[in-house]
């Protein structure tokens, strides 16, 4: 006579023998695969907007830098009598696209740098730097004796140059250089965030800042919070004082 500890009866191995699914295992079965099949596409395409995006335009946005550092060249110094019979050079006119300069901001890291053209539409802003306002309004240039020099940047995907914009707050330095000048502004007040139409935020005396007249103000603006583009956030600062490069291309205290 067999033992029972040797092991179960054929009666019971046939009990216990997996039974056919029915429709509803199987369809629940195939909803799941499905589930796991869409979750990995998803992981996929974030992983494309976040890290890949970045990655391609960290690359043309450093291209583009050096190719327009090496368009400018080290300004000299007239002579006294030159410089005061000399007429002033008229201000460079920028079309879409073209490279203005660069934007240091120190809240933002140390070695903080992004490049800045002209334009703010999705062939601008994807290449990985901040793009100056041309609509609704036209933004001002640095140079220009009054205006706002209003700049976006994606914070998320796309070189995310703005990604840790709300680190910077009352009292930051922002600092523009451009081929012949430092322009020093100092940040004067922040709006964490408001809806993405208000675009009184860029205006030439933005709405919402702490400014009630013209001057030579800079805004700063990306989406928010971090992931959407549901809201938007705003800095603004007023200019400090402009630094003419010297021969070294000697940065300004701020900055060191």
């Amino acid at each position: 006579m067999q033992n029972e500890q040797d092991g179960p009866s054929d009666r019971e191995r046939r009990r216990h023998r997996r039974r056919p699914r029915g429709r509803a295992a199987v369809v629940l079965g195939a909803v799941g695969e499905l589930f796991i099949t869409v979750g990995l596409v998803l992981a996929l395409f974030v992983g494309y907007s976040l890290w890949w995006t970045d990655l391609v335009a960290d690359g043309r946005a450093g291209r583009e830098a050096e190719r327009l550092r090496g368009s400018w060249s080290a300004p000299a110094a007239p002579a006294a009598s030159a410089a005061a019979s000399a007429p002033a050079a008229p201000p460079p006119v920028y079309a879409a696209g073209d490279g203005v300069g660069f934007l240091h901001v120190p809240a933002m890291g140390r070695d903080y740098q992004v490049l800045i053209r002209m334009g703010t539409g999705p062939e601008v802003l994807n290449e990985g730097v901040a793009g100056v306002y041309q609509e609704p309004y036209r933004s001002a240039m640095p140079w220009d004796g009054t205006g706002n020099f209003a700049l976006a940047a994606h914070r998320d995907g796309h070189g995310a140059k703005f990604h840790d914009l709300d680190q910077v707050g009352p009292g930051d330095a922002v600092v523009v250089e451009t081929r012949d000048s430092w322009y020093v502004y100092r940040v004067d007040g922040t709006l964490p965030q408001t809806s993405q139409y208000d675009t009184g935020v860029i205006a030439p005396v933005p709405a919402g800042s702490p400014y009630d007249k013209p001057g030579r103000y800079i805004t700063l603006t990306t989406c928010t919070p971090v992931y959407t583009s549901r809201y938007r956030m705003a800095v603004w600062g007023s200019l400090v004082r402009v630094d003419a490069v010297d021969a070294r291309r000697t940065p300004p205290p701020e900055l060191r």
